[in-house]
């Protein structure tokens, strides 16, 4: 039997230095993040060596206290991203998020953060069931269909960035223009 602990409360590590890579050549240290979704902190953990202003939201209660997020980011808040209200940030990290949402929320979610931002990272898993998981019913993958080509046509407003056959990172679509 397989003893293996799985921590679904983490990301896919391939492409994860690219990416801040990526950020750092764009936006200077003063930028203002938010990363939804943080789990356990693996953005706070790639980026904080340069950035500074970083806030999170994380629906799972636990995963506050269990990864000390308080004592990691700028602000923590505890809230489903499909309510929570902004106004702006430089970027924002859909790390490992949208895949938990419908399609209709995923859009509105995007659609709603496009707007109130310069970037977005958007890195999802591709053709990747998941249910519950730890007592967390938010680890269920409402879109365990995601391909790169479905990807492009749910979600018009990005761009693919770096993508393998399991997971993609994509980004804010400068030239989307709403149909």
């Amino acid at each position: 039997m397989n003893n293996e602990v799985i921590d679904t409360a983490t990301s896919y590590p391939l492409y994860k230095e690219e990416v801040r890579d990526y950020l750092k050549e764009k936006f200077d240290n003063e930028c203002e993040i938010l990363d939804v979704g943080a789990g356990c902190g693996n953005y706070y953990n790639l980026l904080h060596d340069f950035y500074n202003k970083i806030d999170a939201i994380e629906i799972f209660e636990p995963n506050i206290k269990n990864y000390e997020l308080e004592n990691k980011y700028r602000k923590v808040y505890n809230i489903d991203i499909c309510n929570f209200k902004y106004t702006f940030y430089d970027i924002i990290i859909f790390g490992d998020v949208i895949e938990h949402l419908s399609v209709k929320e995923a859009q509105n979610v995007l659609k709603y953060a496009f707007e109130r931002c310069e970037e977005m990272i958007v890195a999802v898993p591709y053709m990747c069931p998941q249910g519950e998981y730890g007592g967390n019913v938010y680890e269920i993958h409402k879109q365990d269909d995601l391909t790169k080509e479905n990807m492009l046509e749910r979600y018009p407003m990005l761009k693919l960035l770096y993508a393998d056959d399991k997971y993609g990172y994509y980004v804010k679509d400068v030239d989307y223009e709403e149909s």
